[in-house]
């Protein structure tokens, strides 16, 4: 039975565009509700912006940040952040590594410095509505949930694996692949987010449906009892999948939704 339905954001719940069928997913809702299934948005990204795309929905739930934040609107449910010697170590070693632009990401804020291409900053508050521009990291007064990385595709993976070896016992590193990296807790993903609010809850895992489509959905894919794929997903997530729906530009969660609700 399904009682809880989490689905990753970019490349899979939105369009290219950063839009969704509005219409359609008020009508799923609603069937959602009426069934007492919890909808959860389970994503890299800051809980303001993914909070952004559902102010009519006070009852969603966010596993943001890679699953380190947790909430609906009105409540936290938890928040695990690096402690300040870690913090330190971390971004010691990404001062080492040339061409990439760095946001560090807070529970209140994500923080990028004044020396950032003022280009890059402007993209990256897509998708982080609170960010702050500061001179120092060290002035951040913050609990610090996640490091965001940007570099040059072609680079991605080779910078991916220097930093699992450079952060080992730190941190771990996943990415969704285009020059996007993330710098994550130790143990700490969407997968284990949701477990944790599955806990809260009283779901289990494996009554649950979640949607993904890049490196970042791959545990969580794995370890709920149905993992959907998009079908623009990269390959490792198509081969770790359950099942797969239609594209995000086919609005392929809400095709799925739609057959199994």
């Amino acid at each position: 039975m399904i009682k809880l339905i989490a689905t990753e954001m970019d490349g899979s719940f939105l369009r290219d565009d950063m839009t969704y069928d509005e219409a359609k997913f008020a009508e799923l809702m609603k069937r959602m509700q009426a069934q007492n299934i919890q909808f959860v948005c389970a994503s890299g990204n800051q809980y303001f912006q993914l909070q952004s795309f559902f102010t009519k929905y006070p009852d969603v739930i966010y596993v943001a940040e890679n699953g380190a934040y947790i909430r609906s609107r009105d409540h936290v449910y938890a928040v695990s952040s690096f402690k300040d010697a870690a913090t330190a170590d971390i971004l010691t070693v990404l001062n080492q590594i040339d061409d990439i632009k760095l946001l560090v990401c807070g529970q209140a804020n994500a923080y990028a410095l004044t020396t950032t291409d003022p280009t890059h900053v402007q993209t990256m508050r897509n998708y982080y509505h609170e960010l702050r521009v500061i001179d120092d990291f060290a002035d951040i007064d913050d609990r610090i949930l996640k490091f965001a990385i940007s570099c040059p595709p072609a680079r991605t993976d080779a910078i991916v694996e220097h930093l699992r070896s450079a952060l080992s016992g730190l941190a771990d590193v996943t990415s969704s692949g285009h020059g996007d990296i993330d710098i994550i807790q130790p143990g700490l993903n969407k997968a284990a987010g949701l477990k944790e609010l599955g806990q809260i809850l009283g779901v289990d895992l494996a009554e649950m449906v979640a949607f993904g489509d890049g490196g970042n959905d791959l545990e969580m894919l794995r370890e709920v009892g149905d993992g959907v794929a998009m079908a623009n997903a990269q390959p490792d997530v198509l081969a770790v999948a359950n099942t797969t729906t239609g594209s995000n530009e086919d609005q392929g969660v809400l095709q799925y939704l739609d057959k199994i609700l």
